[in-house]
Formats: structure tokens, sequence, C-alpha cells
């Protein structure tokens, strides 16, 4: 969120966790008004953050008012292409650059996370907290910011693919996989693994979308 004064950062992770949480939905109508209302802040922060979330295509024109954009199926498919690219890069960076307290960091994270492999939501919200971790490890501030672009247009999506029977623990499985690369400090090994796992990921994804 570079760029960014405090307020408006507040007024966009507001808006972000909001959409994030299901609490605006695709196409749902969002008004600065009652938007600043409902978060307690001025109307110029919110004002700021929503032009800045059009931009980024999480929010889309409907005549004059602005709604929470949706993905269509090609629209996720890209959307994964660049995920699995970029994830993939950071995941290289991390097995290069990683320190050792972050690699136990996320050891952790997955040890954590097996305490609730049956709690999709909750999986979920680890799940991004795991890739950040990643993302951070990579120590590239560029790649940071355009994960962080992907990451925010995820938020369009409503439901978690972690929801699919037996997904949670083998998501685990390859956040294993992939922690094991980094910390082998092989790059090539960690690419391929995060890749692998965002691809399963879609897969279980477009399942879940043909069956319902």
């Amino acid at each position: 969120m570079t760029g960014l004064v405090q307020g408006q950062k507040d007024a966009l992770y507001m808006m972000l966790e909001a959409i994030d949480q299901g609490e605006f939905k695709p196409g749902d109508r969002l008004v600065e008004a009652e938007l600043a209302e409902r978060f307690g802040v001025s109307r110029t922060p919110i004002r700021e953050a929503l032009q800045r979330l059009e931009t980024q295509g999480v929010l889309a024109r409907d005549g004059r008012s602005l709604v929470v954009a949706s993905l269509n199926h090609d629209q996720l498919g890209e959307l994964y292409v660049v995920r699995a690219e970029l994830e993939g890069l950071a995941a290289r960076l991390a097995a290069q650059h990683a320190a050792p307290e972050e690699i136990r960091v996320l050891w952790e994270m997955v040890r954590k996370d097996r305490e609730i492999v049956d709690r999709p939501e909750q999986l979920a919200r680890a799940n991004k907290r795991f890739h950040r971790q990643i993302h951070l490890a990579s120590h590239n501030r560029y790649l940071i910011q355009q994960l962080d672009m992907v990451h925010r247009a995820m938020v369009l999506i409503a439901t978690t693919s972690l929801a699919a029977k037996g997904r949670g623990e083998k998501a685990l499985e390859e956040h294993e996989k992939i922690v094991m690369a980094i910390e082998a400090r092989d790059g090539e090994a960690a690419d391929l693994a995060l890749r692998q796992h965002i691809s399963r990921a879609f897969e279980t994804r477009l399942r879940l979308e043909a069956e319902g």
C-alpha cells in the first residue's frame, strides 16, 4: 500500500477485510457516505480508497456507482497463472534469502495449522499468513508489492478451495514440502513445490464450481 497515508491504509484495509469476510459480495454497491459511517472514518480516505480499489480491479463501475467486482472463468484462470508465477519466484528467492528464524516461523505455522485442518475458514486465514510469510522471506520489495495486488484480487473469490473434502490436509502436506525445499536452500524445488500447490488449489476450485 505504498503511497497511502495511514487513514487511507486503514480505510483500504477495512474494505478489503469486509469483502474478504463476505460482508460485501460481488455486485454489491458501495456508497461513500455509508462506508464512512460504517467504519467511523471521514469520507476523504474512503473516497481515495475506493479509487485505489477501482484502479486495482477490486471494484468496478456500474453506471455511476461502484460495485464489488466479480471474476468470470477466464479471469479466474488468468489470476491463478500470474499467482503461480509470482509465488513460485517468491519461494525460489526465499530459499536463497530466508533467515533461519523465518524458516522456523514457517514450520511453526504448518504445525499450528494442523490444529485447525478441519475448519476451512480459519485455515484459509492461516493459509494467507503462510503465503505472506514466504513473500516476506523472499526479501524482494517489488515482488512483495505485486503479490499484494494479486492477493487483493483473491478476495473476489467467494469460497475457499480449502472447503473441499480432504483439501486442508493435502494443502498442509504441500506446505511442508515447500518449507522443506526452502530450508534445504533448493530454489528450484521450492519454486516447483509452490507452483504445484497453486495448481492443485486451482484444480480444486474448478471442481467445486463444476459441482456447485
